[in-house]
């Protein structure tokens, strides 16, 4: 259930904190107040879609929070999955989008993607807008309805995994028939890249050594030279006293020196560290150069080498720059597609056996699904009748028709979701026959026929907090009490928000919340605050006659909300 909203720099909205409570609540205010804004507002931070122009004039972001009473063991499942922890049963969900172009998310303050977002409150809050009542114009979205309604939609998605599996595998079977040649090819490609790469022996890093190793064999000469160069400067040669000599020396007068003052034994010994750490380093130096040797046959092997990795390496590599873990990476990907395709013809036999099983599997859990959806759509066909009489449709008939689809195999009975193909007909007067609801239903009929899907399912959602978007849409005169009765009623198994314009719907409701528009010097804003007592009078006289200060207003208004309940 929804307790609190705070919206901040959102669209027209500069900044509105409202209170829910259980029952059914109304939202009311005169047309291009900003209830749409609301709406979108609770969309928003319910997962729906982020943009720039949902940030106030001159601000730089918009923030919606919303605090949750969890009133559902599938929300709190959710969170315990997820790692969130709830307070005292309540959970805050936050969303924020900036000027950057960037949206955040954060369920119970810890960040969370917008899909994460979207699961999550689909638990809690079902909103219904004009959009979805559409939803009924197309034909595919009646299955959904219908699977709703029976409590199978987790055997659809079953069947649908099943019907998948057979999918890929006819397709495989068929590859057979029409790739042969291919594969044929295939598998001599691939065998000869894996001979190929084989036969070279390749190591993991063996590139990388074999050019440090070309690079010191072919800079043979220089190399020498810097190390004869280096040998001199260190031992003096035939050119004076080299550095060791000087370092030695300097090390006796220094020891000579401590003698006298002793302050001198740190940098003494600093220097006599220095000689050995350089004695050592000369010595390297020494084993280095002597250890050089020219040797032309082990050069020409080592760039016959290379050239040989480099010629596999834009072989079977991205290019020359890869390494040689990239080729034998290649070689493993190759033996495993060697497997797939040697596999694949060595079990045709098996692939067209595996083929068959999933065929009658497939069929056996369609005319399962069927047998299921045909006993609900009486049901369900009975259950929206029932509810269309309370709501002025008392002469309506409405059926949910299901036929097998055409075809003499699975693959033409069957699609992804089974073998049926449903539609929602309805006949709206006595004698006229039953025809297709997208065909005859007006705006006003379509609300209705949404009201009652929405009221024959919310015992099966796990959500405690409808929302219903412009549900009076083409509906007037007595058939709005029948609405405004019906959403009464169903506000007491669930939370109930509600944007109307009809003051026959606002009467019934437990609380009003009014929006309303005003403008400061040049800014624009949209308030948004409950009323109750003679504020609440004035405002259904507002939605009756658009009247809020006339005696006859006002009294109409009273006498409404004190027969309905409203007060």
């Amino acid at each position: 259930m929804l307790e609190e909203l705070d919206v901040k720099n959102f669209a027209l909205i500069d900044s509105a904190h409202i209170e829910f409570a259980k029952g059914f609540t109304v939202l009311s205010g005169e047309t291009g107040a900003g209830k749409s804004i609301l709406i979108g507002s609770l969309a928003f931070l319910l997962g729906g879609k982020a943009g720039l122009e949902q940030i106030r004039t001159g601000c730089h972001e918009a923030q919606v929070c919303g605090t949750f009473l969890l009133d559902c063991a599938e929300a709190k499942d959710w969170l315990s999955e997820h790692g969130i922890e709830d307070e005292d049963g309540r959970i805050l969900l936050r969303r924020v989008v900036r000027d950057t172009g960037k949206s955040s998310a954060w369920i119970g303050g810890v960040s969370v993607t917008r899909a994460d977002l979207s699961s999550f409150a689909a638990f809690l809050v079902d909103l219904h807008g004009q959009h979805e009542q559409q939803s009924l114009m197309r034909i595919p979205e009646h299955r959904r309805y219908l699977d709703s309604y029976a409590g199978i939609e987790e055997e659809v998605r079953a069947f649908t995994t099943l019907h998948g599996s057979l999918v890929e595998k006819r397709r495989s079977l068929e590859d057979f028939a029409t790739d042969e040649e291919w594969r044929r090819n295939r598998i001599e490609m691939l065998g000869f890249a894996v001979d190929e790469i084989d036969a070279a022996r390749l190591k993991e890093g063996e590139d990388e050594e074999l050019e440090a190793e070309e690079s010191r064999l072919s800079s043979f000469e220089k190399l020498y030279s810097d190390m004869e160069e280096i040998r001199s400067l260190l031992d003096g040669g035939g050119e004076g006293v080299g550095v060791m000599a000087i370092l030695r020396k300097m090390n006796g007068i220094a020891s000579h020196a401590v003698e006298m003052d002793k302050g001198l034994e740190t940098l003494q010994g600093r220097l006599q560290a220095s000689f050995y750490e350089l004695d050592d380093i000369a010595d390297e130096f020494h084993r280095y150069a002597d250890s050089l040797v020219f040797d032309p046959d082990r050069l020409s092997k080592v760039q016959e080498r290379l050239e040989l990795i480099y010629k596999l390496k834009k072989k079977y590599t991205s290019g020359p720059a890869t390494g040689v873990a990239d080729v034998l990476s290649y070689a493993e990907k190759a033996r495993q597609q060697l497997e797939e395709l040697s596999g694949l013809a060595n079990d045709k036999s098996a692939l067209a056996a595996e083929v068959a099983s999933l065929e009658k599997q497939v069929y056996a859990a369609a005319k399962a699904l069927s047998a299921k959806r045909k006993a609900a759509a009486t049901k369900m066909s009975s259950a929206v009748e029932g509810i269309l009489a309370c709501l002025g449709m008392k002469d309506a008939s409405f059926r949910v028709s299901i036929v097998e689809k055409p075809g003499t195999t699975v693959s033409q009975n069957c699609d992804s979701h089974g073998m049926d193909n449903i539609q929602f007909l309805i006949s709206a007067n006595p004698g006229s026959p039953l025809l297709p609801l997208a065909q005859i239903a007006s705006g006003g009929e379509l609300s209705r026929v949404m009201l009652a899907l929405k009221t024959i399912l919310c015992g099966a959602d796990t959500a405690g907090t409808l929302i219903f978007d412009e549900i009076d849409t083409g509906i007037g005169g007595e058939i709005t009490v029948g609405i405004g009765e019906h959403l009464k009623k169903l506000s007491k198994k669930k939370q109930v928000l509600c944007i109307t314009h009809l003051a026959s719907i606002a009467v019934y409701a437990d609380n009003q919340v009014k929006i309303q528009k005003g403008v400061a010097g040049n800014t624009t804003s949209t308030n948004v605050f409950p009323i109750s007592g003679q504020e609440r009078v004035k405002e259904i006289a507002r939605m009756l006659s658009g009247d809020a200060s006339s005696v006859e207003s006002l009294g109409h208004a009273a006498a409404m909300l004190h027969k309905f309940g409203g007060m």
